[in-house]
C-alpha cells in the first residue's frame, strides 16, 4: 500500500510525495488520516526553515495536530476497534529518563514529537493520508464532533497546560496577547474556567473576532486602538492573570505594564531571544512562568472537545485538499486571512 505525503524538502518547498505503507506491527494500528492543523511550527518551517536553533536539515513530513480514522489493527491492541474515530497524539516520550520518571513528562530527554525537526533523524509528520504508529497515542473521539474539531486536540492541550500553570481564574481578570489559534483557545478555558474579564489584543481584526466568538469579553486592535489598551497601564496594571500568546517583545512589555503587581504571566508564544523588562518584573514582583506543551492535558482536550466545552468550530477558518498544501500554507501564514487552517485527506 502506498499513501500520500506533504513532505518540505526545504524553505517553500514542499511536494507532495508518494509512501508505502507497512502492515501494524505489535502494539501499533494504521490511521485512515481525516484532517490536519497547519501549526506554527510547520509554518515556521516552510517560510524560514526552521526557528529559533531548530534547523529542517533533511526532508520532513509535516504536521503533528490531526485525528482519523481507525482502519488496521496490529496484535496486541486493546481497546480500539475498526472504525474508531481518534485524535492523534503527536508526543511520545520514553517514560524511563529522570524527567519521565518524576512524571514530567513533557520534558523527556529522548521525547520524540511527530513533525518536529529538533532532533536529527527528524521525527516524520502526519500529513499523509496514511499513518502506522503506537495504539497508546490514539485517543477516542466522540461521534458529535468532527474530524476537524478532534484534530484541534493537539493546540487546546497546550493551553490547557498553560491553564494549569496559572492560578485559578474564575472571578479573575484576564489578559491574553496575541488571537492566533493559541491565543483565542485561552480565551475560550479562560471562560470555561469562569473568568470575570477576558480581553484579548492582536494586530489583526480577523483573529481578534474569532476570539469574541470564542469567550472574550473584550478585543483590542493595537493597531487601530493602541490608547484604549493604555488604560490597562495605569496604576501599575489591571490584570490578575495574562497568558503571552505573540511571542512579539512589544506585546511582552504590554503583558508585563498591564499586569497587577504579584501577578501571573504565563509565556505560552515561542520565539528566539526577546528583550524582557527584568526590572518591571521585579519590581511588580509578577510571577513570570513559561508553559510547555502538555501530556495528561491531551485526554482532557478530546473530552472538553467532545462535550463542546471548547467549541473550535469559530476557529477552523480555511480548509485545503492535501493536494494543495502549498496554498494552504500561505494562507495559514496571512493572519488577515486564517486562524487555523487545516488539510482534508482522500478517503479510503
Amino acid at each position: 500500500m502506498h499513501t500520500r505525503i506533504c513532505r518540505l524538502h526545504g524553505k517553500e518547498d514542499i511536494r507532495i510525495e508518494t509512501l508505502s505503507v507497512s502492515a501494524p506491527k505489535e502494539g501499533e494500528v494504521r490511521i485512515q488520516m481525516g484532517a490536519g492543523g497547519i501549526c506554527g511550527s510547520d509554518l515556521h518551517y516552510y517560510q524560514d526553515g526552521g526557528f529559533g536553533p531548530i534547523r529542517v536539515k533533511e526532508p520532513i513530513i509535516l504536521g503533528h495536530e490531526v485525528a482519523g480514522t481507525v482502519r488496521e489493527i496490529g496484535p496486541g491492541v486493546d481497546g480500539l476497534r475498526l472504525g474508531d474515530r481518534v485524535a492523534l497524539n503527536p508526543s511520545h516520550p520514553c517514560g524511563t529518563c529522570k524527567f519521565c520518571s518524576s512524571g514530567l513528562f513533557q520534558h523527556c530527554m529522548t521525547m520524540r514529537f511527530l513533525g518536529s525537526a529538533l532532533r536529527f533523524p527528524h521525527e516524520q509528520g502526519a500529513f499523509r493520508d496514511q499513518i502506522v504508529l503506537k495504539a497508546g497515542q490514539c485517543v477516542p473521539v466522540k461521534d458529535s464532533i468532527t474530524l476537524a474539531e478532534a484534530a484541534c486536540a493537539e493546540p487546546l492541550a497546550v493551553c490547557l497546560h498553560a491553564r494549569n500553570r496559572a492560578p485559578d481564574l474564575k472571578g479573575r481578570r484576564v489578559l491574553i496577547t496575541g488571537a492566533g489559534p493559541i491565543g483565542v483557545l485561552c480565551a475560550a478555558l479562560a471562560a470555561e474556567a469562569g473568568a470575570h474579564e477576558i480581553v484579548v489584543t492582536d494586530l489583526k481584526d480577523l483573529p481578534l473576532n474569532v476570539a469574541q466568538q470564542m469567550g472574550a469579553t473584550q478585543t483590542i486592535n493595537i493597531t487601530t486602538d493602541a490608547t484604549q489598551f493604555q488604560t490597562y497601564t495605569f496604576d501599575k496594571g489591571y490584570f490578575d492573570v495574562t497568558f503571552e500568546c505573540s511571542a512579539a517583545a512589544p506585546a511582552i512589555h504590554s503583558a508585563v505594564n498591564a499586569t497587577l503587581p504579584q501577578g501571573t504571566i504565563i509565556q505560552v508564544g515561542v520565539t528566539g531571544d526577546v528583550s524582557v523588562p527584568l526590572n518591571v518584573i521585579v519590581g511588580k514582583e509578577i510571577n513570570f512562568l513559561g508553559s510547555h506543551r502538555f501530556h495528561a492535558e491531551f485526554d482532557l482536550a478530546v473530552d472538553l472537545l467532545g462535550s463542546r466545552g471548547v467549541d473550535v468550530r469559530p476557529m477552523i477558518t480555511a480548509t485545503f485538499p492535501l493536494e494543495k498544501a502549498a496554498e494552504a500554507l500561505k494562507v495559514a501564514g496571512d493572519r488577515s486571512k486564517a486562524v487555523k487552517t487545516q488539510l482534508s485527506f482522500a478517503a479510503e
